[in-house]
């Protein structure tokens, strides 16, 4: 495999050789935060947290699907859409770069995303557990972030509890999003951004709240938006429980 193609944001231009390196010590250096299909590790230079994801080799057709141009790899995405969601004000890692290394005959194989390493502390991972009185806040937030996104054109395909990343300040809760290789852009409507949410996690009392606040924010009516969306988290939960250990609770 040999690189073929190279990306330096032209902020990061000085950190090329640095970025050269870490992919040269990537298997035995770095900070583990993932590994599973996909490997992320986090490096440290000269203070800069950056944040480095490895995609595995795409198999069977989409080898080709990416190789040949008819959809751009993984990576690539997510390191153009930052600029789109910047635009939008809406929170995500900065990119750093992208790599990818192809074979002799320019099959892809594994890509590079490098980016600025998130400080923000949270996922709604910890939501699953939570005890009443102590999320409500939370959940209203989480519910103004993603009608926000929803009214700016903008959809997470993979709108999951680690997938949001969030702190809070004296200045109120601060959401971003990762993995964002797969992103929706264009008119969402109501139905839509409430099927988007059902992969959220945590009491159910959380979720209602999160839902009517969310009909709130998109002035759709609150039983309708239940209607809508409890069934369908309870369906995909169902179906996620069989094929998965949940880690909490679940209240259907």
């Amino acid at each position: 495999m040999r690189i073929s193609k190279f990306i330096v944001n032209p902020k990061y231009e000085a950190l090329k050789s640095a970025i050269i390196h870490i992919l040269s010590v990537f298997e035995v250096e770095g900070t583990v935060i993932h590994q599973k299909r996909n490997f992320i590790k986090v490096f440290d230079i000269d203070g800069l947290k950056i944040n480095v994801k490895r995609y595995h080799a795409p198999s069977s057709i989409n080898r080709y699907v990416y190789s040949y141009g008819i959809r751009k790899p993984k990576g690539m995405r997510a390191y153009e859409y930052p600029a789109i969601l910047s635009d939008k004000g809406i929170e995500t890692p900065e990119p750093i770069a992208y790599i990818e290394y192809r074979n002799k005959i320019g099959l892809l194989g594994v890509t590079y995303l490098l980016s600025v390493q998130c400080d923000y502390e949270h996922t709604l991972y910890e939501a699953g557990d939570s005890k009443s009185g102590t999320y409500e806040a939370l959940a209203k937030s989480v519910a103004h972030f993603a009608a926000g996104m929803h009214l700016k054109n903008v959809m997470h395909k993979d709108f999951t509890p680690g997938n949001i990343l969030w702190k809070y300040d004296k200045n109120g809760y601060h959401f971003s999003i990762v993995d964002i290789n797969r992103m929706y852009f264009g008119k969402v409507s109501p139905k839509q951004g409430l099927l988007n949410l059902k992969k959220l996690w945590g009491p159910k009392l959380f979720m209602e709240i999160l839902v009517r606040e969310y009909a709130r924010e998109r002035k759709i009516d609150e039983g309708w938006a239940l209607s809508i969306f409890m069934p369908a988290r309870a369906a995909f939960w169902r179906r996620y429980g069989k094929k998965h250990i949940i880690p909490f609770k679940l209240e259907i």
